[in-house]
């Protein structure tokens, strides 16, 4: 946790990090004229922006001035943006703690829709593990919280339906991180009362369009997408290939934007949560926050884009 000594030397560190050419000018700036993308969570009807924030591998520094500065300009790009869902866990090393450090010397308090996960084994251990991410990222109640790939999943949701009634928590869910255990997700879906689920998708990995979507499409459940990226491999594949016109039609100005757009073309798509450390990466990617949006047509195009490179 962030102490003062370090809050002080945050103004400083950042005000040298922006030196190296990162500063408040870089942030996400909405794009001139174009309109912001919200989807409801159907449980609610609350709109969220499509874009999220993860935390896994990116916030797990050390304390230091000099990275919490870093962060601190992350941060700043992805609420300039207008992005409002950070994703964290208690697992992923000390992103939890980096978040609510960044949080706590922000000046103002941004608007914030804060999700982590549990994921551990017994109930007490369950409510200890969660009471503890709250006090890393610093807030008073979660939004969401998610039961994590599965784990001991029976009890931790049942506490966490009652935190739910209690007030504790706004939202509850489940996830997995990535393409295994999905026929036993997919019978929780249709039998709890989850208000989200988190999985991957992307237009590499399509598996999540045969049944995940389509189920929680027809149950009401919010989607949270993680590795929209491929963790970077689909950069692989279009590095030093231009953009195809299709992009400017659909308002994205880089590779990253297409990869983003494709996934938010799924109607079933609530919000994706990329994770980078980079403040150019988080510029990138708050601009698919923004414009238009492929109809079925278009992603087909796109597929057909992305098998030809």
């Amino acid at each position: 946790m962030i102490n003062r000594r370090q809050v002080l030397q945050l103004s400083a560190s950042m005000l040298a990090y922006q030196s190296l050419g990162l500063n408040a000018e870089q942030a996400a700036s909405p794009p001139a004229n174009l309109p912001l993308i919200q989807r409801p969570i159907p449980s609610s009807g609350e709109l969220l922006p499509v874009m999220g924030m993860g935390t896994s591998r990116t916030f797990d520094t050390a304390a230091d001035a000099e990275s919490l500065a870093k962060l601190t300009e992350v941060m700043r790009a992805f609420f300039d943006g207008h992005g409002t869902v950070i994703d964290s866990f208690p697992m992923y090393g000390n992103a939890e703690t980096r978040v609510g450090d960044v949080l706590r010397a922000m000046e103002k308090s941004p608007k914030l829709f804060a999700a982590t996960k549990v994921w551990t084994t017994g109930r007490e251990q369950g409510i200890a593990q969660m009471e503890e991410s709250a006090r890393r990222m610093n807030v008073q109640r979660f939004d969401l919280i998610a039961v994590h790939n599965l784990q001991d999943w029976k009890t931790h949701l049942d506490t966490l339906k009652n935190w739910k009634k209690e007030g504790k928590v706004r939202y509850i869910g489940i996830t997995i991180s990535h393409g295994r255990d999905h026929q036993e997700l997919l019978q929780i879906m249709r039998s709890e009362p989850l208000d989200f689920v988190q999985f991957s998708y992307n237009i590499q990995d399509r598996v999540a369009e045969k049944a995940l979507l389509p189920v929680a499409q027809d149950r009401g459940i919010a989607t949270m997408i993680n590795r929209p990226f491929q963790r970077g491999a689909l950069f692989g594949k279009s590095r030093g290939h231009e953009l195809p016109t299709l992009a400017t039609e659909l308002d994205c100005g880089s590779w990253g934007q297409f990869y983003l757009k494709f996934i938010l073309g799924h109607r079933a798509v609530t919000c994706i949560i990329p994770a980078t450390a980079k403040v150019h990466h988080m510029t990138d990617n708050m601009q698919a926050n923004f414009g238009r949006l492929p109809d079925a047509a278009q992603r087909e195009t796109m597929l057909g884009i992305f098998g030809s490179l």
